[in-house]
């Protein structure tokens, strides 16, 4: 086989294990509460571990070589982590406003109908609730396959050049990015699956978020092998785990409290157990 087909190949079977995390999604009919208080704890711990103990070490083993000190190598890491979680939350903040003028300015063309129960007996002040639980939910979700599909970006290039320089390194590299691929799916599939009631939504957003694996593998390969260097993976890896720190803080914890208080903190260990699984059956 063809050791450009071969990388390919590897890297896309690596990035589209979330698809596998996905599919949890189709495992009940609707996720209740407790469930859903876990699995926003288990994601949030994956993404904590992951971002502190293998992406920032990452980024500052990329900056070192880059810079040749130890010492500038961690400062510049350090200056990308927060740099990321100040984008992100930045952005986050954007959303709040737009959303937040979204909802001043609707029309209430249709307000006689808020006055009753609806058909399912929920008064509007519960309709509200849901609607606003709902849209929380899925913004979550669309975060963490953003964050998700840029982490997965320079992995799979990095992924690829190994293939292509060592096979046999490559392809346990792979294995390892795919079983942490499988918690990241899952981080991404249960709130947008619990927002829309949507199976195939949950599952499409986490799919195309590995998707970004090999997408990237292939387009730094072909159009930024040139320019690409240890900064590069340095600076991204590092701004990623800021922001997947933010996303964790910020948006999975607090909702998981909402629905069960110590459910959560299991989850986070179950997650982060998960993730040093991986790492550690990858060091072996």
């Amino acid at each position: 086989m063809e050791p450009i087909v071969l990388a390919t190949l590897v890297t896309l079977g690596a990035g589209l294990a979330t698809g596998i995390g996905s599919l949890l999604a189709f495992t009940q009919k609707r996720p209740s509460d407790k469930f859903l208080s876990f699995m926003l704890g288990l994601s949030a711990g994956v993404m904590l571990y992951v971002s502190m103990i293998e992406i920032f070490q990452k980024a500052v083993g990329s900056l070192t070589e880059a810079t040749g000190s130890d010492g500038q190598g961690y400062l510049w890491a350090t200056i990308g982590f927060f740099a990321g979680f100040i984008v992100i939350a930045i952005i986050d903040h954007v959303f709040d406003y737009i959303h937040q003028d979204k909802m001043e300015g609707e029309p209430h063309t249709h307000s006689h109908r808020l006055l009753n129960e609806d058909e399912n007996g929920r008064t509007p002040l519960e309709r509200t609730a849901e609607s606003v639980e709902r849209k929380g939910l899925m913004r979550m979700g669309v975060f963490m396959a953003i964050a998700i599909a840029i982490h997965n970006f320079p992995e799979g290039l990095a992924t690829f050049m190994a293939v292509l320089e060592e096979p046999a390194l490559g392809i346990a590299i792979a294995i390892a990015i795919a079983i942490h691929n499988i918690p990241e799916g899952i981080a991404v599939s249960i709130p947008i699956y619990r927002a829309t009631g949507s199976r195939l939504k949950a599952f499409w957003y986490s799919f195309a978020s590995g998707l970004a694996e090999p997408a990237g593998a292939l387009l730094g390969f072909f159009l930024l092998s040139y320019f690409i260097n240890d900064y590069f993976f340095g600076v991204v890896f590092a701004g990623v785990a800021g922001i997947m720190v933010y996303v964790a803080l910020d948006q999975l914890l607090p909702t998981a409290q909402k629905y069960n208080h110590h459910l959560p903190i299991i989850g986070v260990f179950v997650g982060m157990a998960v993730m040093a699984s991986s790492l550690v059956l990858f060091a072996l």
